[in-house]
């Protein structure tokens, strides 16, 4: 396991349905339960502050809400506009080996080699914090690498066991989390944010 840099956090962000699906089929963003707290909260985090990683499938989902931004057909709020201008302008780096040149977004690094390896040296000689962008397989590794600072989730009351996708924590380590951080937007929505632990072995349990 490679260690904790003091220098930079790494936050892994999520959000989620009760039941931990990333997304579900047939429903639309955040479940159609976004409110004007939570969107004045993530207008409130600027993505300029932060360097995003994420996998080659996040980013061409990101580039294509970024080409999308100026049709009035699609149908985005100023928020979600304003969001999407802070992700096309912030720095990103994206663990690939398919994306090539030109790239569609600006401020993009890719890397095609080993994910756990690359951040840990952005943690020791990067030059702002890092949080993840959806990403579920990196966000996994860097987790079982024992790379991450901070483990954040927004939760969606919904449960989409029928049409849900995207199952996070799957093959996930055991991990405990201490709560640092929690909040509730617009009735409904729970943000926790803990800091993690990658366990050995469950407590009370002989390490392998």
């Amino acid at each position: 396991m490679i260690e904790k840099a003091d220098a930079q956090e790494l936050l892994v962000d999520f959000i989620i349905s009760l039941d931990g699906y990333a997304s579900a089929e047939g429903w639309p963003g955040w479940w159609g339960l976004q409110g004007p707290e939570y969107l004045r909260w993530l207008a409130e985090q600027p993505e300029r502050d932060w360097t995003l990683l994420m996998g080659a499938k996040t980013y061409r989902q990101m580039a294509g809400f970024v080409a999308l931004r100026d049709d009035p057909e699609a149908g985005f709020s100023a928020e979600e506009e304003a969001s999407i201008e802070e992700v096309a302008e912030a720095r990103k780096v994206v663990f690939s080996s398919s994306l090539k040149q030109p790239l569609a977004l600006p401020n993009t690094e890719v890397i095609n080699g080993d994910a756990v390896e690359a951040v840990a040296e952005l943690k020791r000689s990067g030059a702002s914090p890092m949080r993840t962008v959806g990403s579920l397989s990196v966000c996994r590794a860097l987790l079982a690498a024992g790379l991450v600072d901070r483990f954040r989730v927004v939760l969606f009351p919904v449960i989409t066991g029928k049409t849900g996708s995207e199952r996070i924590y799957d093959q996930y380590p055991d991990v405990a989390l201490e709560l640092v951080e929690s909040r509730t937007f617009d009735g409904r929505l729970q943000l926790l944010e803990y800091v993690p632990t990658v366990l050995a072995a469950p407590p009370g349990a002989a390490a392998p």
